[in-house]
């Protein structure tokens, strides 16, 4: 991001407090993106975005208000300004609002992540990439038809200036390819699909490797049955187990603490999981897909056990949240071009155990491993969760056949403190755990 934008936030800032602000960051964005679909062999659509963005909160005593605009012209500058200060004299006061202190500030030189690759997909070599992942997938023997392919590529970049001091930027590029396929027999039909996203080109599986991945899921939840309501142990599969986490993720979010409506507002420094359980939130892992210098109100953020041997040892925190509850911000603050900031984790991942998913299987007998997730339902107050899935059912250790139409529902204070992690961690997204075990867990089937 060059230092034209460095110079114009700084303009933003300096106008904004001679309108009347007392204080006041900025913010400008740049993105571009490209997205190639394609269908049964053919070209189905392209999409290209490009756009710059400024964003700027202003502080008038603990009133405060945010606007944002496309246009970075001077005139539309001068009236993003007059109409910041102008909402944040007649906004109610907030006693918790303010620019983050200057001691936490993420002073510079900030660290390279290696977030950017230069590398730029032409249409048409996205469009190949599309259609061999999908024609790899059709090929699997079973495969009757195709939901379609994508390749798509984006960068970004961010500044953010205050007027205390703080100034930082950082850029990042992103790369996916998925396909998802339909197989058929005399039974009925089943989707299957693969999706990858990467920082760097060259961490992406290939596309044959994404299809055919894709194509056999879809075949071997051919024969899929209904089973009667049991309670068994449970296996979630290591692509989908990081969200079993979602719900603590919410639960410790500082804004939901401070309101009350958390089911684990109780438990900081508590056992909540197993004994040896540890889920670590790392900022500056290499290439990662939520890495950063610094958060989204410039606080310094640093690597952290969320969870250390079983133990809830912090809550998200950004500077409003930390203020409600006495404390001082972790580094987890993320914000759009407008509204204040609200609390998000980086790159998250569940420290492996010692048995992979086939010792998982071996070691509970019998149950039920889940390879597919939707519609998670939670009670944020008491924790109570249900989602409905459909994988496997495994007997002797093993796989038996394929299970549908199930739901799967317990106390997430429960199950989180029964989990067992396996050994076969994989770095796929933000949030990355190996598959994850339960001893038994209410199933609802036929």
């Amino acid at each position: 991001m060059s230092e034209e934008h460095s110079a114009l936030l700084h303009e933003v800032i300096a106008a904004a407090r001679k309108a009347g602000a007392d204080a006041a960051e900025a913010v400008v964005s740049e993105r571009q993106a490209l997205s190639v679909t394609t269908r049964l062999g053919e070209l189905e659509e392209v999409e290209r975005e490009e756009s710059r963005d400024l964003g700027l909160r202003v502080f008038i005593g603990r009133r405060q208000a945010t606007v944002s605009a496309s246009d970075l012209s001077p005139a539309t500058r001068s009236r993003l300004v007059e109409r910041a200060v102008a909402m944040a004299k007649l906004a109610p006061e907030d006693p918790y609002a303010g620019l983050a202190p200057e001691e936490l500030l993420a002073r510079g030189p900030h660290p390279d992540l290696d977030l950017y690759d230069a590398t730029e997909l032409s249409p048409e070599q996205m469009e190949e990439r599309a259609l061999a992942a999908e024609a790899a997938a059709r090929a699997v023997q079973g495969v009757s038809n195709s939901d379609g392919a994508s390749s798509s590529w984006s960068t970004g970049a961010w500044r953010l200036v205050t007027s205390t001091g703080f100034e930082g930027t950082h850029q990042g590029s992103a790369f996916s390819l998925s396909a998802s396929v339909i197989a058929a027999d005399e039974n009925g039909m089943e989707r299957g699909g693969e999706g990858r996203t990467a920082r760097n080109l060259a961490d992406l599986p290939s596309a044959e490797a994404i299809g055919r991945d894709a194509g056999q899921r879809a075949v071997a939840r051919l024969g899929a049955r209904k089973i009667a309501s049991c309670t068994a142990p449970v296996i979630i599969e290591n692509r989908i187990a990081a969200g079993m986490l979602s719900g603590l993720i919410g639960a410790i979010s500082g804004p939901a603490v401070a309101r009350g409506t958390s089911f684990l507002k109780d438990k900081l420094g508590q056992r909540v999981f197993a004994p040896g359980f540890e889920l670590v939130d790392d900022p500056f892992r290499p290439r990662g897909l939520s890495s950063a210098p610094f958060d989204d109100e410039g606080v310094r953020v640093e690597k952290r056990s969320i969870i250390e041997d079983g133990v809830l040892t912090t809550w998200l925190l950004n500077c409003s949240a930390a203020a409600q509850l006495g404390m001082t911000s972790t580094g987890h603050a993320t914000r759009g071009l407008a509204g204040p900031p609200g609390v998000s984790t980086h790159n998250l991942h569940v420290t492996p155990g010692k048995l992979d998913l086939a010792g998982l299987m071996r070691d509970a007998g019998s149950g039920l491993l889940v390879t597919a997730m939707f519609g998670p339902s939670l009670n944020a107050n008491t924790g109570d969760w249900s989602a409905g899935v459909s994988g496997y059912w495994f007997e002797d250790g093993a796989p038996a056949y394929p299970v549908t139409e199930i739901t799967i529902a317990g106390n997430l204070i429960d199950i989180y403190g029964r989990l067992i992690p396996g050994s076969d961690l994989e770095f796929r997204g933000s949030t990355n755990s190996p598959s994850l075990m339960v001893d038994a867990i209410a199933i609802a089937g036929r």
